[in-house]
């Protein structure tokens, strides 16, 4: 499986590059929701302009209960709130600038958004994170070097100490004009050590070392997703050149064929040691718009279109960062709560579904470990003897069984290895059938195909990075 011809490539080195405790976390999350609120849901707008009215913020009927109630149904395991966005405003009491909820009429100035979402949060077993654009288009220091890092700072260490333990810190890489008319080199490394500092075990996203963007905004997914990347990759979103300055539609497309391969032999090659654990999240809005906009009512995704949207992000190695914007009222809308449930049946209908398999699990060598594929516990693991030149997993089912699925997921704790996967499926007639073909595993992947009936299917390894390591192997029918 290992060809000594690769030059430049460190195979040992990329086959045990794994992810920190908190990546790891992070990871097992799978799906959370994106809460994008503040004055632009006020104004109907998607960027705010900056220095807008903190009258016009006064939603009257917030509650957040609701918002979190829909979301366990639709099966989050955390959210992160737009704390504030681009335009300035601040949806807690900030003492360091007066554009917040205490100058507005909400709660007769005495408000606290951040606080009542993240105690809600809690109190429905979700986990919190916060999004603090990097952007102000009101702050008086923007544009002034060190001035407003420390006030960005300031900010940071608010959020950071006010509202308890916080999973994900998502900073956004948009870098437009201040009202002063300049742009801001923002001091990354100093965030970052804050964060590191009042919460070590929050993920630091997209503009961050710990999870990366996945490329667009549209919920599309590599055919092949790697977390094992060039270190570079980390900087990627960090320049002002390559940092988002409008609101342009180009960002909501597929990603490019320039950035489709990222992990690959032929991706890393020269850059030896030099690579990273650098996973990919995918965020997408289940409207058109991040913000809520009642135009938008009748465009919002169905609850099949979510779920496919998770078999192919979760399914493809990545963790799905789902937006659902609450009104100017301050509630979720009806269509968007209903798609939720929707998403939440099918999710809890495929896990259910997973965790009912019953079959035999046979391997090519290590057969001791064959039955870790099929036990449910993901702290254990079949890895094949270092001398099995071709690793495979036969599943026997107990009678013949429609199936469309096959699901692997690699122990990542120990690394990614697995670079093409071959299913084939024997029919209760006697014959085989090829049932599909993919390149990585990663966390999960969910193979689909065409509905058949076979008595077992076997999962070849075809091409790995050393000895894969795998912690479940299933066939299944969505």
């Amino acid at each position: 499986m290992n060809n000594p011809a690769d030059a430049g490539i460190n195979l040992n080195y990329l086959a045990n590059v794994r992810p920190s405790s908190r990546q790891l976390a992070w990871q097992r999350m799978e799906m959370y929701a994106f809460l994008h609120f503040g004055m632009n849901t006020m104004t109907d707008r998607e960027w705010g302009l900056g220095h807008e009215d903190p009258a016009l913020f006064n939603p009257r009927n917030v509650d957040v209960d609701q918002w979190m109630d829909a979301l366990v149904a639709g099966g989050m395991a955390g959210v992160i709130l737009t704390c504030k966005h681009h335009d300035g405003f601040c949806l807690w009491p900030s003492r360091l600038t007066r554009h917040t909820v205490a100058s507005s009429p909400w709660r007769e100035g005495k408000g606290d958004l951040v606080r009542e979402v993240s105690e809600s949060a809690r109190r429905h077993g979700l986990k919190f994170g916060v999004y603090l654009s990097p952007w102000d288009r009101t702050e008086e220091s923007y544009g002034k070097g060190k001035a407003y890092d420390d006030f960005y700072v300031g900010q940071l260490t608010e959020l950071l100490t006010q509202y308890g333990p916080i999973f994900s810190v998502w900073l956004d890489g948009a870098n437009g004009e201040g009202k002063n008319g300049k742009t801001q080199y923002y001091d990354w490394d100093r965030y970052y050590n804050v964060i590191r500092s009042l919460q070590p075990d929050a993920v630091i996203s997209v503009c961050g070392p710990d999870v990366r963007w996945a490329g667009n905004e549209a919920g599309h997914v590599r055919d092949n997703e790697w977390s094992v990347v060039p270190r570079r990759l980390r900087s990627a979103e960090l320049t002002m050149e390559k940092s988002q300055q409008e609101d342009d539609a180009s960002f909501a497309t597929t990603v490019s064929s320039q950035d489709d391969d990222l992990g690959s032999r032929e991706a890393v090659a020269g850059y030896g040691d030099n690579v990273c654990w650098y996973p990919a999240e995918v965020d997408t809005s289940i409207r058109p718009g991040w913000f809520y906009h009642q135009s938008e009512d009748d465009k919002v995704m169905s609850a099949d279109q979510l779920f496919d949207l998770w078999l192919s992000a979760v399914g493809g190695n990545s963790s799905l960062l789902l937006n659902i914007p609450p009104s100017p009222e301050g509630l979720l809308a009806e269509p968007d709560v209903q798609s939720l449930k929707g998403l939440g049946r099918r999710v809890s209908e495929f896990r259910e579904a997973l965790a009912s398999v019953r079959c035999e699990a046979k391997t090519s060598s290590a057969s001791d470990a064959a039955a870790h594929l099929v036990d449910g516990n993901r702290d254990t693991f079949w890895r094949p003897d270092a001398d099995d030149a071709a690793p495979a997993i036969t599943l026997t089912l107990p009678q013949p069984t429609t199936i469309n699925a096959i699901v692997i997921e690699e122990a990542i704790e120990h690394g990614q290895r697995i670079e093409h996967l071959r299913v084939t499926g024997a029919l209760p007639d006697g014959t085989e059938r090829v049932l599909g073909q993919a390149g990585t595993v990663g966390y999960r992947r969910i193979l689909r195909f065409d509905d058949v009936e076979v008595s077992s299917v076997t999962l070849h390894v075809d091409g790995s990075r050393l000895a894969p390591m795998i912690s479940r192997a299933a066939a299944v029918r969505i």
